[in-house]
């Protein structure tokens, strides 16, 4: 590995810029404005199959293809949470020759960020229940207290009373702000419940939001980290997709812009969750437009789920009016035949195909893609369009992603979501975005229905919100924000 420092100063970052943790990685600490003419280019995927699709590998060798054409590109990508790295999906730092290191701390305790937001989350619980207990001057009525204690392990055991820290309103907020005075306004508007007249009692009502933003203040600062290829990468914040909005942090993604002429950034699992929470969350919140996008394939997720699924995925992708490519990541085991099957099928959809073998080759693996992601950049006159408005009503925002992304026929509102939205109306904050929060294993509603269902009956079992990180999220079918171990946890590789 590079010195942190010099891998800063391939930024042009001084040692005074950063806050170096050892000789290993840093928090950037020196602010700097998006350029006018930098390129944001997002990797997206088909959904998720046991086998893994290589979101953060293909991030990882296309920047490093990106500067080994001389390119002036960063990565930029979210931390793992303790929760997928113990259970089901294990690490998040990439793969074989393109990987981020050094692997074992950013997956572990990294530089503490997770902690901070998990500690920030637990003393606002704290500090209601101790408000209640010392004479409740607020009169908080303790039946309608929302807050919940998170914990960045997966642990079904505590599903009753706690969320997984990457999925908390706290996490959201973190990586939503857009600078400081944000991220503390936005904590201090975190709702907590209502009194015994029906008002809504907030967090500064408590004044608690100091104390949860000192700390959260150092965490704030974007970490440093590098490439295989000794190549500067960004890591900082971790939401979860499927039930969260899967993104790195705006101010992440925002100084990345400043320092690089090409910013490369993903967003969790397949286009349907990550990309479309991203496209109309993310860059609405931090006024941003992608200027490519690359959605990934890979011949044992399309024999999983059938190549319509591809086809979901590029239906899906084409309404947001961005330039946008097929990489085929390819594994040892494809054979030939089967990489230009899918090569043929992407030219029939108008979308140019190209393979990568980041896992394999590292950047020497990404070139083709590289060039492609310049051509899509250089010369998109991107006319970028979101999905929804926000006026649009709560109902009629669920329908448009439903319809246009799910393909779903009807949609079914169980008792518990029709309770919601009246509360939701009465706060007044249907202008919200919508963020779902269902299986990523299909593109509906239920992890069964592979490949491209169309014309089901989609169900919103309920709704939840968010006043501090302004969002809704629409709970579909049995999507739970605690999730449970596996048969064989990852931790058992552990040694």
């Amino acid at each position: 590995m590079l010195p942190i420092i010099d891998v800063a100063k391939k930024l042009e970052l001084s040692k005074e810029d950063i806050y170096m943790y050892g000789d290993t990685k840093a928090k950037i600490l020196k602010q700097v404005t998006p350029k006018s003419n930098s390129h944001l280019v997002l990797v997206t995927a088909v959904n998720p199959t046991p086998y893994g699709e290589g979101k953060t590998t293909v991030s990882i060798g296309l920047n490093d293809a990106l500067r080994r054409l001389g390119k002036s590109s960063l990565a930029v990508l979210r931390e793992p949470s303790l929760g997928p790295v113990f259970g089901l999906k294990g690490g998040a730092t990439g793969g074989g020759k393109a990987s981020i290191i050094p692997s074992e701390d950013i997956n572990l305790h990294f530089t503490g960020d997770f902690h901070a937001i998990t500690a920030a989350n637990n003393l606002l619980c704290a500090a209601v229940d101790n408000h209640i207990y010392q004479g409740n001057v607020l009169r908080i009525d303790p039946k309608t207290v929302r807050v919940r204690r998170c914990l960045d392990v997966n642990d079904r055991s505590l599903r009753e009373n706690f969320d997984i820290t990457a999925a908390s309103e706290v996490m959201a907020i973190f990586c939503l702000a857009t600078d400081r005075e944000d991220l503390r306004r936005r904590l201090s508007h975190i709702l907590i419940g209502y009194n015994e007249d029906g008002e809504a009692i907030y967090a500064k009502d408590l004044k608690v939001d100091g104390a949860m933003y000192l700390l959260l203040e150092h965490a704030f600062y974007p970490n440093l980290v590098q490439s295989l290829e000794e190549n500067p990468v960004l890591v900082h914040g971790g939401p979860f997709a499927n039930i969260a909005h899967g993104c790195n942090s705006i101010v992440a993604t925002k100084l990345g812009l400043g320092l690089a002429d090409y910013v490369v950034t993903e967003a969790g699992f397949g286009s349907d969750l990550g990309a479309e929470k991203f496209l109309n969350i993310k860059c609405r919140k931090a006024e941003l437009k992608p200027n490519a996008i690359v959605l990934i394939a890979t011949v044992q997720a399309l024999k999983h789920s059938g190549i319509e699924n591809l086809q979901a995925h590029i239906d899906h992708l084409k309404q947001y009016s961005v330039p946008f490519c097929v990489t085929i990541n390819c594994f040892s085991k494809d054979k030939e035949e089967e990489i230009q099957e899918l090569v043929d099928f992407c030219q029939k959809q108008g979308v140019k195909a190209i393979v990568s073998s980041a896992y394999l080759e590292g950047s020497a693996g990404s070139l083709e893609l590289a060039q492609e992601v310049v051509h899509l950049c250089e010369e998109s006159n991107t006319s970028f369009q979101f999905l929804y408005p926000l006026e649009a009503s709560i109902t009629d925002k669920i329908e448009i992603l439903a319809k246009r992304v799910y393909h779903a026929g009807d949609i079914l509102y169980q008792e518990d979501a029709k309770k919601k939205l009246q509360e939701i109306e009465h706060l007044g904050i249907s202008h919200y975005p919508i963020c779902i929060a269902k299986t990523p294993y299909s593109i509906s509603d239920d992890a069964k229905k592979l490949g491209y269902p169309k014309d089901y009956t989609l169900t919103v079992r309920d709704l939840s919100f968010q006043t501090g990180s302004e969002m809704i999220i629409v709970l579909l079918n049995k999507i739970i924000t605690m999730p449970g171990l596996p048969k064989q946890p990852n931790y058992e590789s552990f040694e």
